[in-house]
């Protein structure tokens, strides 16, 4: 008999959501088939099976929320187990699970029954909407809220789309952020003219020696990592009555996904070149965009980077992302006329904003912050020389 238990869920995460099972007792399973989804704030984890038998005791249904090492399922190996190369399609029974709509959990399909809840009214946390037990818990203890009035011919004319799991904790962190921090902004803005032309210069060379383009965020993230050294207290967090100063610089880079906002996280980013830098974004960015990211490389960060100018964005506030006490967020270029010698002349300029925590960083700690950000920009040699 083998134990089949809740996997390392990544850095402070405690607890899952047993999201789908695709086996049932009974069921024939190969080496590393999945056995079962489990869900947490902000990843999907698959959990395959690590030897070929079958399908014992299902101990966690679908809905029910178990903590790390917890005891999912048995598996009785070896009877009637299923060969499978780790390139093998899956088995068509497991493959018509996997691809078929999975109905709610069990255990919120049994309390919506018991306290007559219209399933229409709760808004699932699962994967693809589906209504977990702590989703009816919500709806049971809240009060009903009062419906907007509308119109009939309205209501056939909009569709009603289940906000996903991720969406959820997007929106619980963001308000969290809020309501905690004595969030302040400043803003300054930089002349990209030296930047765009070493860029120009060098990137084709860039490109040939290290495979990969240079880009205008591994600048950023050096002149970040120069003023936090300078300034640390934007790289600091409060725990309790304490402020933790980071003697390292992990920094975030928020990346737009199909699903929503992500955070991949660059380690040691004050120890990179640039070519590390931007080797690390590429990556990530790549499994941002396919989903792959995992719970590990969305942790630990101590800064973070938002550049809304891939928008469009020429201003904007960002919002902190706990419990970060700062987030620079980047915007779109643009030339504007500028008073430089007493002359008129056209620049690329770009706004910065600087978003931070009022309790742990002072107006003139962030002012500089951003002023050093600003002059290592508008003079790149500065970032060669430490200056």
């Amino acid at each position: 008999m083998t134990d089949i238990r809740v996997p390392t869920l990544g850095e402070s995460v405690t607890e899952a959501t047993v999201a789908t099972w695709f086996k049932k007792p009974g069921d024939a399973v190969a080496v590393d088939e999945m056995l079962c989804e489990l869900e947490t704030d902000k990843v999907t984890v698959e959990v395959p099976s690590p030897v070929a038998g079958v399908m014992g005791e299902i101990v966690a249904a679908e809905g029910e929320t178990v903590g790390v090492d917890a005891l999912l399922a048995t598996l009785v190996a070896g009877e009637g187990a299923v060969a499978a190369a780790p390139t093998a399609s899956p088995a068509p029974a497991a493959a018509a699970t996997a691809a078929k709509d999975v109905e709610d959990a069990p255990s919120a399909k049994k309390i919506m029954a018991e306290k007559g809840i219209d399933p229409a009214s709760v808004q699932g946390s699962g994967r693809d909407g589906r209504i977990m037990k702590e989703d009816v818990a919500k709806v049971a203890a809240a009060p009903a809220p009062v419906a907007a009035p509308r119109l009939a011919t309205d209501a056939v004319r909009e569709e009603r789309v289940k906000m996903t799991r991720l969406r959820q904790t997007i929106a619980r962190r963001l308000k969290e952020a809020q309501n905690t921090a004595a969030m302040l902004t400043t803003y300054n803005e930089v002349d990209m003219t030296e930047i765009m032309a070493l860029r120009s210069e060098y990137k084709d060379l860039f490109l040939k020696k290290h495979g990969v383009k240079l880009g205008f965020m591994s600048f950023f993230t050096k002149a970040c990592v120069h003023a936090l050294h300078e300034v640390p207290e934007v790289n600091a967090e409060i725990d309790g009555t304490d402020i933790v100063y980071k003697n390292y610089v992990n920094m975030g880079v928020a990346a737009g996904t199909p699903t929503g906002l992500v955070v991949p996280v660059i380690r040691d980013a004050d120890q990179m070149s640039f070519a590390d830098i931007e080797k690390k974004i590429a990556e990530l960015g790549g499994k941002a965009r396919d989903g792959k990211l995992s719970m590990a490389e969305m942790q630990g960060g101590s800064f973070t980077i938002s550049n809304g100018g891939v928008y469009g964005s020429l201003m904007s506030s960002p919002i902190l992302n706990p419990p970060q006490s700062g987030i620079l967020g980047m915007h779109k270029i643009q030339e504007r006329p500028m008073a430089m010698n007493g002359e008129v002349v056209i620049r690329p300029m770009m706004y910065l904003a600087l978003s931070y925590d009022h309790r742990v960083v002072d107006g003139k700690g962030a002012v500089t912050f951003l002023v050093r950000v600003k002059e290592a920009l508008e003079d790149p040699r500065r970032l060669l020389m430490d200056l």
